[in-house]
């Protein structure tokens, strides 16, 4: 099969395209022929050699959409079912979905039933269901106002698409660092397109629910706009931070809750309820931009550029 496999970190060129042999099927694993999978900011980390814990020569990867080519489950997993996977150790403590197939254990392949093409579903897994389970975690249902911190990336693109869906009611403030992108968050959902400059956000207004996804570098001036009885649930490393310095409890708001969110406590039930809503509302899940199978390294270039809004997918 084909693949894109990375022996060194570097830039997009330490992705190269090469013929590697098919995975063969083992027991509690069943082979997938890849249809697609969009390009996330953890993979670009890895590239970079900012994973250790990731051993090269490595088929990158943590999430993909596609058919069950081989199976060792033929009753939930039978051959030609749509399925999609997303982490759970794909692409970092096994070969992931950078490839023309993928050797995936049973326990983390999830039957999906959709009318999506193989790019638009290929944008979904792992972008809109970390958006998704953060606004769950958020309660957005209950809330009036949400702050969407990092608002022009694609889970930030998904989460204000998703959270009118899920309250209609609800009044979105999106951030973002660069004023050229206002229009764009408006015509995706955002009422109110913000400036975050210097890791601030320039406004005085406070919010039932915060999605912060820039991360730990920005976390403290968000929680001082979380109302009391609010959530802020704290899902992205959009800055690459990881801790947050002198950091005390006692910086959350009384009465306000800080939680957070991995997209690797994704269950099947729970994935294919947010499919139903996207498909009950007709929610735009269009990827940005596509690529081929050959031009991964160009699809990771084109997620990490300043000028990038919403999600990346490659279709081998």
């Amino acid at each position: 099969m084909k693949a894109v496999v990375i022996e060194h970190e570097g830039g997009p060129e330490a992705l190269t395209l090469k013929e590697v042999s098919t995975p063969e099927v083992k027991p509690g694993w069943s082979l997938v022929k890849i249809k697609g999978f969009g390009i996330n900011r953890s993979e670009i980390y890895t590239r970079n050699g900012e994973s250790p814990d990731v051993k090269f020569p490595r088929i990158l990867g943590i999430e993909g959409v596609g058919e069950i080519a081989q199976t060792t489950d033929a009753e939930k997993l039978p051959v030609g079912q749509t399925v999609v996977s997303i982490m759970g150790g794909m692409g970092r403590d096994f070969d992931g979905s950078y490839a023309e197939y993928a050797l995936l254990p049973n326990k983390q392949i999830f039957p999906v039933t959709t009318s999506l093409s193989w790019a638009d579903l290929a944008a979904v897994p792992e972008t809109f269901f970390t958006a998704y389970g953060s606004l769950l975690n958020s309660h957005v249902q209950d809330a009036k106002t949400l702050l969407v911190r990092g608002a022009t990336s694609g889970v930030g693109v998904a989460a204000i698409k998703l959270a009118k869906a899920m309250n209609p009611s609800v009044v979105i403030t999106g951030s973002t660092r660069h004023a050229d992108k206002f229009d764009q968050l408006t015509a995706v959902g955002c009422d109110h397109p913000i400036l975050d400059t210097n890791n601030e956000v320039q406004t005085d207004d406070h919010f039932d629910s915060i999605l912060e996804l820039v991360g730990s570098k920005t976390v403290v001036d968000s929680l001082s706009h979380l109302n009391p009885g609010g959530y802020c649930c704290l899902t992205g490393g959009l800055a690459n931070v990881w801790e947050v310095e002198h950091f005390s409890p006692f910086m959350i708001p009384s009465g306000a809750n800080l939680t957070n969110f991995s997209s690797g406590s994704v269950t099947e039930k729970a994935f294919n309820d947010m499919l139903q809503l996207i498909d009950q509302n007709n929610i735009d899940v269009k990827p940005a931009q596509t690529f081929d199978l050959a031009h991964t390294g160009d699809a990771t270039a084109a997620l990490d550029a300043p000028d990038m809004f919403g999600k990346v997918v490659v279709l081998p």
